[in-house]
Formats: structure tokens, C-alpha cells, sequence
């Protein structure tokens, strides 16, 4: 008689019912998610990332914690998170600036963002108005661009910080439209909007979480929403071209997050559609709406394309005016 070895038994077992011959991977995740952000506490980016976290936990029901690494640009929370497993139990919250931007703002680092994270699901994208004290003169962008004309370098605008998306859309600005301004770049975001409210700035690019507590005092409005529709949550606003500026200025950040290369293709594909089921939440929408954050539902391709997309639109600035934070 022949005998058959165990294992022989086991694939003869396996096979006839109709199982693979290899256990499969446990499900992801099977122990707590850490999202590293580049955002501080209490930001916007912070508040949705956090109600979207909670709303994954209860989906895979483990904890995904938030952690809060802001400042350098971007390189601390490239830090608490680069060196991590490609495994998605560490993820990070990054802006289309820090995907775009940064490799261009710190060429002596030699860092491209792209070349050591994997874009992994999508959050939102926040357009930028253009903000003027209350009291001024403008009252819309034809007004704002005579007048900017009429006395290069004479007219300011401020930003929170060199690099910035309200700084990149002024130089953007300068470009299309033919203009030489004053950029004054802010360290505190409150502080650039409060220079707005009180006309030491003539102007700046504010989203609607940043520059509302302002607005809302009565010490600021709104002449143009630098997109090509109007935003529902301020639908009195006309878009860029409405208000005669550049049809083609687009001014907004999109907001991702990513892992450290390598990560495996179910994961994050896993991820991806649990991200998408979570943005789809009524009350995730509801938050975003308080935010005028428009979500967005892309792939994680189309999250690389549209950053290398910006990336082409700010390499032209930053050579144009040699802007570097090296």
C-alpha cells in the first residue's frame, strides 16, 4: 500500500474544498492606526481628520489614533512617519503644498514627498477667496488689479508663510494678470487676517475656516473666489472671472493622506474604499460643509497627477521669483 505524507493530505483536503492551499493574511487593520499630521490641534484639517478617524475606527474596529506633528514645513511629520512599515498602520495627513511644493521650497534637502510616500485615499479640497478689509475701496478684482497696475510693488498682500498657497496664488496672480506686488508673509494665521481687518494689509488669500472669525466681525470681505464655481457656503461671491480677474486662476489645496513607500496594493486599496465610505457619511459631509471643504474622491493616481499637476504651476513661479526657504 501507498501512504501519502501529511502535507500531500492537507492540499488533497484544501483542494477538494475549494480552499487556498495558504492561510490567508488576517483582514487590515488587526491592531490600532496612527495618522501622523502635519496640521496643529484644533485646525480644520485637524477637526474633519478627526471625525474622519473616528468613523474608520468604528469600521475596523480599532482605534486610529491622531497624531499632531505640525511646523518645519512639513519635515516634522515627514519624520514621525517616513521610517515607519509600508504596512498602513501609520498613515499622514499631508496638503497638495506639501506634496508640490516643499521639493521645490528646499532644494538643498534634495526631499521629494512623492518619491517616499504612497498617495493612499483622498480627504478634500478647500478653495481660497480673496479677502479685503472692510473699509476698502475695492470691490472686485478689476478694482484690485487697476490699482496694482497703477503702482507696481505699492500694493501688499500677505500670507501664512513663504510657500503657502495664499502666497503661491499671489505670484500666480502677479503672472497672469501682469503685475509687480509686496508679498508680507505672517507666521500666525490669525495674525495675517487680523492685519487684513485692520488695512495694514490690502489684501490676502483666505479659506473660509481661517479668515470666518474676522469675517464675520465685520472687519473683512470677500471680492472673488479664486475657482471657477462659486462656493455654496458663500454663493454671493463670484468666482474670479465674475469679479474680472484671471479666468484661469485657480487658487485651492487638496488634502490626502499617504503611506511610506512600499505599501502593499489590498491594503490600500482597503483603505481607500473604507476612506471613501466614511466621506460619503452625512455627517462627515455636514462637517466638511461648516468648512467649505468639497470633498473629493479620487484615486489614489489621481491624487499623484494632481499634485504633480500644481507641481508644474509652482516650479514656473518659484524659478520666476527664485523663492526658496533653503
Amino acid at each position: 500500500m501507498k501512504f501519502l505524507n501529511p502535507a500531500s493530505l492537507v492540499l488533497a483536503a484544501t483542494a477538494a474544498l475549494g480552499l487556498p492551499a495558504q492561510a490567508q493574511p488576517a483582514s487590515f487593520p488587526t491592531k490600532p492606526v496612527t495618522i501622523v499630521t502635519a496640521f496643529p490641534a484644533g485646525s480644520g484639517p485637524d477637526a474633519v481628520l478627526r471625525q474622519v478617524s473616528e468613523k474608520l475606527s468604528r469600521l475596523w474596529g480599532q482605534p486610529v489614533l491622531i497624531n499632531n506633528k505640525p511646523g518645519g514645513g512639513g519635515f516634522i511629520a515627514i519624520e514621525a512617519s517616513q521610517r515607519a512599515p509600508a504596512d498602513g498602520y501609520t498613515l499622514v495627513q499631508f496638503d497638495s503644498e506639501h506634496l508640490a511644493a516643499l521639493p521645490l521650497l528646499y532644494k538643498a534637502k534634495g526631499y521629494v514627498t512623492l518619491a517616499n510616500f504612497d498617495p493612499v485615499a483622498p480627504l478634500f479640497r478647500t478653495p481660497f477667496f480673496v479677502a479685503v478689509p472692510a473699509d476698502s475701496k475695492w470691490q472686485n478684482m478689476k478694482d484690485l488689479i487697476g490699482a496694482a497696475k497703477a503702482t507696481p510693488h505699492k500694493v501688499n498682500f500677505g500670507s501664512w508663510g513663504i510657500g503657502s498657497p495664499g502666497h503661491l496664488g499671489g505670484e500666480q496672480l502677479e503672472l497672469l494678470a501682469g503685475l509687480e506686488m509686496t508679498h508680507v508673509a505672517y507666521r500666525e494665521v490669525s495674525q495675517l487676517f487680523t492685519s487684513v481687518g485692520s488695512g495694514e494689509l490690502q489684501w490676502s488669500f483666505g479659506s473660509l475656516p481661517s479668515s470666518q472669525g474676522i469675517y464675520k466681525a465685520g472687519k473683512l470681505r470677500y471680492i472673488a473666489v479664486a475657482a471657477t464655481r462659486r462656493v455654496p457656503q458663500m454663493p454671493n461671491v463670484p468666482t474670479m472671472a465674475e469679479a474680472g480677474g484671471p479666468a484661469g486662476l485657480e487658487v485651492n489645496s487638496f488634502v490626502s493622506l499617504l503611506a511610506p513607500k512600499g505599501l502593499a496594493a489590498d491594503v490600500k486599496t482597503k483603505i481607500h474604499a473604507d476612506v471613501l465610505k466614511v466621506l460619503a457619511d452625512p455627517e462627515v459631509k455636514a462637517k466638511f460643509d461648516t468648512f467649505a471643504f468639497e470633498t473629493i474622491t479620487w484615486s489614489p493616481d489621481q491624487i499623484r497627477q494632481n499634485a504633480e499637476a500644481k507641481g508644474k504651476i509652482y516650479a514656473e513661479l518659484v524659478k520666476r521669483k527664485n523663492i526658496s526657504l533653503d
